[in-house]
């Protein structure tokens, strides 16, 4: 390979050449350059008429209505306005907030200030595979439970939870229910009705959009209003002011119609990939597979390595761009809480790699991967004490 071979697709993708051909005309084109909320003259008409396009398109992904679909500049601000937004206007009718501790750092921290502005937050603890037990959520509802945030991927291990049954659960209980689908959106199909999910979070970033650009669903029927993060406009119906970027909103929603058409065959092929590499590295002794082995996603696989120590497994690894966890928290020196809720001890957690997968990921770059991890593992274990090796 004459460049890194770039597998961290979990942290962002690159943008799709159709999407950034219909993004360039919303640039260039004499007519779409308006303001969409200047609806009085033609310009202004023509970039709303793209911006309800593009938010039909993200709707028809996730079995929504258009009308309930807000633009954010992305998943971390959907996260945002969703819990905190929610659980403000709500708090006459109760003050407790269920989440997980494998969350994203964006709904980990809203859940925080909450916790801070007086709300009782319970943070559910995933199992060994990584898995919420939906019967946990069950129990651990109150009379005071407004709110309930799961993750339908996790960003880091892959393991997809079983947000269908913990919606359920939700709405016979009447609390509301929040899903981060960041992750998810692009390989997995969601149906935001049958799986009972009240507002879900996505990212034009991971399905091969533009980065700063995200949306909001909101069942309007159940989530009536939040109570906004931003002021000074009545776009968004007022809960994400500011002028929409239209160019941005049409590219999430080209990205958004491409997944629909693609995702059947683009998981398929993504999934042999995943297990091409998986056959190539995971029977070295002491390579762990972190997350559970089937309710797993197809882009993303973790591995812990014994008897080798984190920085120098990751610098070894420089041919090829993976991650040591969510890209979120790369800056973080603290070893993944993800993979500590998993029973990985620190030095595990610090010695793990996140391979994702995406649209350009070739077999010849899943086979140099395996390779190269192959060749540096070894490598690392021979220079390593005695006393390291003895724990492979």
């Amino acid at each position: 390979m004459t460049k890194p071979v770039y597998l961290d697709y979990a942290a962002t993708t690159p943008v799709d050449a159709d999407v950034a051909r219909i993004m360039n005309a919303c640039l260039t084109d004499d007519d779409a350059f308006g303001n969409s909320s200047s609806g009085q003259h033609a310009f202004g008409r023509e970039a709303g008429k793209r911006i309800e396009w593009a938010r039909e398109q993200v709707a028809k992904l996730i079995g929504a209505t258009a009308e309930d679909v807000i633009w954010t500049s992305c998943a971390t601000e959907a996260d945002n306005l969703a819990i905190v937004g929610a659980a403000q206007f709500r708090a006459a009718s109760g003050r407790h907030i269920i989440t997980a501790a494998s969350e994203h750092p964006a709904v980990l921290d809203a859940c925080q200030h909450l916790d801070q502005q007086g709300f009782e937050v319970t943070i559910l603890p995933a199992d060994a595979r990584g898995i919420i037990d939906p019967g946990r959520v069950a129990g651990t509802l109150t009379d005071a439970t407004t709110l309930v945030s799961i993750m339908h991927v996790n960003n880091e291990i892959g393991v997809v939870q079983d947000i269908g049954a913990i919606g359920a659960i939700c709405r016979a209980h009447g609390a509301l229910f929040h899903v981060d689908a960041a992750q998810s959106a692009c390989h997995l199909p969601i149906d935001v009705v049958s799986q009972s999910i009240d507002m879900l979070s996505l990212s034009a970033q991971k399905m091969y959009g533009p980065k700063g650009v995200g949306a909001l669903y909101l069942n309007r029927e159940r989530v009536r209003r939040l109570e906004p993060l931003m002021f000074g406009g009545s776009q968004e119906g007022g809960l994400r002011p500011g002028t929409v970027p239209t160019h941005q909103v049409v590219g999430m929603g080209e990205a958004c119609r491409i997944v629909l058409t693609d995702m059947q065959a683009g998981s398929k092929r993504i999934t042999a990939l995943r297990d091409r590499l998986w056959a190539g590295i995971g029977d070295i002794p002491g390579v762990l597979l972190n997350g559970d082995s089937e309710q797993r996603v197809c882009h993303i696989l973790n591995v812990s390595v014994t008897g080798v120590e984190g920085e120098s497994l990751h610098f070894g690894l420089r041919d090829l761009a993976v991650s040591a966890g969510s890209a979120c928290t790369t800056l973080d020196a603290a070893p993944s809480a993800v993979l500590r809720g998993l029973g990985r001890s620190d030095q595990l957690a610090r010695a793990s790699v996140r391979f994702s997968f995406g649209r350009p990921t070739t077999e010849a770059e899943i086979d140099f991967a395996s390779e190269t991890f192959r060749n540096v593992v070894a490598k690392l274990r021979g220079i390593a004490p005695t006393s390291a090796q003895a724990n492979v």
